[in-house]
Parts: structure tokens; sequence; C-alpha cells
């Protein structure tokens, strides 16, 4: 494991609280990736050995755990994500081409976080809009028939 910081020590204690705080589930993994994200903001290697070790828990065993589940991110994500809808009524009505303006406006591909932290883009199966097609959603917020630069820029320059 990497040398931790003092700042990273408190982290770890936390994440080794929700670990005793958990022993009495039936099967806690999941509850303590969840918790632990929420703590580091994502699930390093370094977190993942830890928990590994907390839980004598095989180490690839979490990291399959964390490739399987959507939810779990090995790397940090921005500030906010955008989850950009790809199911069947969303790529028929431009989400290949709502995805390509987005990666050219934000300067990433799908799957990563701009350089500022501020967004991480994401493509989804289904966000179940599929009536306001194309649809993408950031927090808690559903945009749909966004079919031009214009409303996607105008969208995005409200989280500046």
């Amino acid at each position: 494991m990497t040398p931790i910081s003092p700042q990273d020590n408190a982290l770890y204690e936390r994440l080794k609280e929700v670990i005793e705080e958990t022993k009495s589930m039936r099967n806690p993994l999941i509850e303590v990736l969840r918790q632990a994200q929420d703590i580091f903001g994502y699930l390093p290697i370094e977190v993942q050995e830890f928990i590994a070790q907390e839980m004598n828990i095989p180490a690839n065993k979490i990291y399959g755990v964390i490739t399987f589940y959507n939810f779990f991110t090995m790397k940090p994500r921005g500030k906010y994500t955008i989850n950009l809808c790809m199911g069947t009524a969303c790529y028929v009505k431009g989400a290949p081409r709502l995805a390509q303006m987005m990666e050219e406006e934000l300067g990433v591909k799908i799957g990563e976080t701009t350089p500022d932290g501020k967004f991480t883009l994401s493509a989804v199966r289904c966000v179940g809009a599929c009536s306001l097609a194309p649809v993408f959603v950031i927090g808690e917020d559903t945009y749909g028939r966004v079919d031009t630069r214009d409303k996607m820029s105008a969208i995005l320059k409200r989280y500046e």
C-alpha cells in the first residue's frame, strides 16, 4: 500500500468504523464499498486492498464487484456526472450525435472526467424517459429533446 497522509489516515479510520458497523450484516461488502466510495469519492486499488485486509476477503473478489456494478468507480469523478442515455429510443433519436457534441464541448471521451474536475461523461443503457429522447441526466435533473449543440451548451452552462 502507498504511504498515507494524515488526512488519508482519518478517511481510513472512518472506513474502519464502517466495516465494524456492518459486520453484523449478512453480506456487507456492497454496503462497505458504497460507503467507502462516499468517503473517498472513488475506489482506488489502495482502498480495495484495505477493505480486503480488514474484511478478510480476497482483493480480486472486491475488484470483481466494483467492476461489475456501474455505480462503483475506480477513477475520481467530476462534481457533476452526466449520464447520457444510449437506450434504443435515445439512440434512434440522435444519442450518438449528442454524445459526439458533448465530447467535443467538454474535451473528454465517454468515461472520462474534465481536467477541471467539473464533469464526468458517462453513457448508460436507459434512464426511463424514452418519450423525451435523446436524454441525459445530471444529478437529479433530466434534460430531454436535446438535439442541437445550442440546447446542450445552454444546459451545461447552468453548471458552470
